[in-house]
């Protein structure tokens, strides 16, 4: 048997690429803004996690030009070896103070900081307790590291107990989505501090979505229910809110330093470009400076959310700047998207595994810098392809 058979036997995207409905790796020749260009036609955007509109931000900019000015394009070696830079700690120290914790540590990327951090914390005697809902770096962050993985039913808190009854003896990490990607809900928190209390677990948090979007100061989730300090490790990613690439943790310096010296997924990994961690500092500058824009994200969301509601589209649990029209049926759900694209509208298709199955759905989300006649229009888009479709 061939090793390639099984690309030989792979059909099914380029079935979809022949019938017109295939949704991925859509060319943009422009920045992340309200309005793209894709195949020379200008679409506005309801497809990015750019929530507060950073990436264009010009003091965020600036910072990038003059980090790769000072320090080049690249450090050329893992953190471990040649790869840390004065920048690298400076950033640290930001995103620590910024998340209320001690320490900070970053990652190359969102994703390796799941799988590094989960990995290296969960050892073979213990066990990690997880959302079915969790992103997909904590699922393989789980699969890396040599402890059992548990899984309860999506925010359902007696399910989560049960499975924290079962291991009493033994280490436990909870880890779940501050914002979960798709649906736009947030984590019920309180009560996953008090069942950690009860039953000696850790506790930590993906803020992916929710750094620069919840709570007072943008601090993320813990901060949105007042729990700063009952948070083990704060995980987030840069390349949302902070108009980047990159991840991090925030813990204890305890911790981060054990996470520092085992995290695979760190050590041999090379290091984040000097552009991209200046960049990372200053999106924390201007999030502090500039509330104003975390206030508009708000506006935003709200204006659409009461208007799909008041259309008659299912939004699910949506409480964030991620609103999923749920569809139901996959092909329904290609069709929608295509419909929209057909309108200058780019939105992205979430079908299953993405989503479970017959939940398949068109995932928006929204920026602070999206205009009100932006906006509108997007509302009238799916106003008029929800009604061909059926589905209002």
């Amino acid at each position: 048997m061939d090793l390639f058979d099984k690309c030989r036997a792979y059909t099914a995207a380029k079935e979809v690429m022949a019938a017109g409905y295939y949704p991925y790796f859509r060319q943009i020749t422009s920045a992340q803004e309200p309005e793209v260009i894709v195949n020379g036609r200008k679409m506005i955007m309801i497809g990015s996690n750019n929530y507060l509109g950073l990436t264009t931000h010009p003091k965020i900019k600036e910072a990038a030009i003059k980090a790769v000015k000072k320090y080049g394009t690249g450090c050329a070696g893992s953190r471990f070896l040649n790869g840390t830079l004065d920048l690298h700690e400076e950033v640290e120290k930001k995103i620590a103070l910024f998340k209320g914790k001690e320490a900070a540590l970053l990652f190359s990327t969102g994703f390796l900081t799941n799988l590094g951090a989960i990995a290296a914390l969960v050892a073979k005697e213990d066990v990690v307790i997880t959302d079915r809902l969790d992103h997909a770096s904590i699922v393989d962050g789980c699969r890396l590291s040599f402890g059992q993985t548990r899984k309860f039913r999506h925010n359902d808190m007696k399910d989560l107990a049960r499975l924290l009854r079962l291991d009493r003896a033994r280490g436990k990490l909870i880890v779940v989505d501050g914002v979960f990607s798709m649906e736009g809900d947030i984590a019920d928190l309180p009560t996953i501090v008090r069942l950690s209390k009860e039953y000696g677990a850790r506790i930590m948090v993906d803020d992916a979505h929710a750094t620069g979007v919840l709570g007072k100061n943008g601090r993320g989730t813990a901060e949105h229910f007042g729990l700063e300090d009952r948070v083990d490790i704060i995980m987030g990613t840069c390349s949302k809110s902070l108009a980047s690439i990159g991840g991090f943790i925030a813990g204890s310096e305890e911790v981060i330093h054990y996470v520092k010296h085992h995290a695979r997924a760190l050590i041999f990994s090379a290091s984040l470009p000097p552009s991209a961690v200046a960049t990372i500092g200053a999106a924390i500058d201007v999030i502090n400076k500039e509330p104003e824009r975390r206030e508009r994200l708000w506006e935003n969301t709200r204006k659409m959310k009461k208007g799909f509601q008041a259309l008659g589209f299912d939004t699910g649990s949506s409480e964030t700047p991620i609103i999923p029209i749920v569809v139901g049926d996959d092909f329904r759900a290609f069709q929608m998207w295509k419909l929209l694209a057909e309108n200058d509208i780019f939105a992205n298709v979430a079908v299953s595994p993405a989503v479970p199955s017959g939940r398949a759905l068109i995932r928006t989300s929204y920026m602070a810098t999206h205009t009100n006649a932006q906006l509108d229009r997007v509302l009238d888009v799916f106003e008029k392809v929800g009604k061909k479709l059926g589905i209002i």
